[in-house]
């Protein structure tokens, strides 16, 4: 064999080899898992700017999804293990722009009524326990300035979830957009595998590789 054809023939084993790679990660990003950077402070302490995290997407189900320009061309959902449950933190397309995704917690599930009462979140009428969450602002906005504060009753509809941040103050969630579609999840928030500090420019060793409750 020439030195010629012999190049071509490598050059052909190496995109292949290429192309089957990049497609195994492209299955695996988006059937298996996928890794996110945490840009904002709506899930304080929980997770913090900076945090990169998995999810798991085998969870809810796999799914395939094509889109372009915030524009969902198609979408199929393979069978999961479970459906969101409360508690959960889960990442998901943005309702208002397909073309964002949100990590937020979700406190209800459909059927379930969610109200908020000065800041004290109620589920079925039952006042929520919740160690987790965090208020940056000492006020209580009454109804008419808005949501933040006091919100409901309202009940989850089918195939909906409701999420909130754990910064409950400081986060767009459901109580300004409404419940979620489920076919908007995306997967379960399961660790961080990295976290940087941007003040002190640093990692976050303590983060590293720590559960996300």
């Amino acid at each position: 064999m020439s030195a010629k054809k012999n190049q071509k023939s490598n050059l052909r084993e190496w995109l292949k080899t290429l192309t089957i790679g990049i497609l195994a990660v492209l299955v695996f990003r988006g059937m298996v898992a996928q890794a996110y950077q945490i840009p904002s402070g709506s899930m304080e302490r929980t997770l913090l700017v900076g945090d990169y995290i998995y999810i798991n997407k085998m969870l809810y189900g796999p799914e395939i999804d094509l889109g372009l320009g915030g524009h969902r061309y198609y979408h199929h959902r393979f069978p999961g293990f479970r459906k969101p449950e409360r508690g959960d933190i889960i990442v998901f397309r943005y309702p208002v722009d397909l073309r964002k995704d949100f990590i937020k917690r979700c406190v209800a599930v459909e059927g379930q009524t969610v109200e908020v009462k000065d800041k004290t979140l109620y589920v079925d009428g039952k006042k929520q326990v919740e160690p987790y969450v965090i208020h940056e602002d000492d006020r209580v906005l009454s109804r008419d300035a808005g949501p933040r504060d006091n919100f409901g009753p309202l009940i989850v509809p089918k195939d909906h979830i409701f999420m909130m941040g754990d910064n409950r103050d400081n986060s767009l969630d459901s109580r300004f957009w409404g419940p979620l579609p489920i076919a908007l999840v995306k997967g379960k928030a399961i660790f961080r595998y990295f976290s940087w500090d941007g003040d002190r420019n640093w990692p976050r060793f303590s983060q590293i590789l720590r559960p996300i409750r």
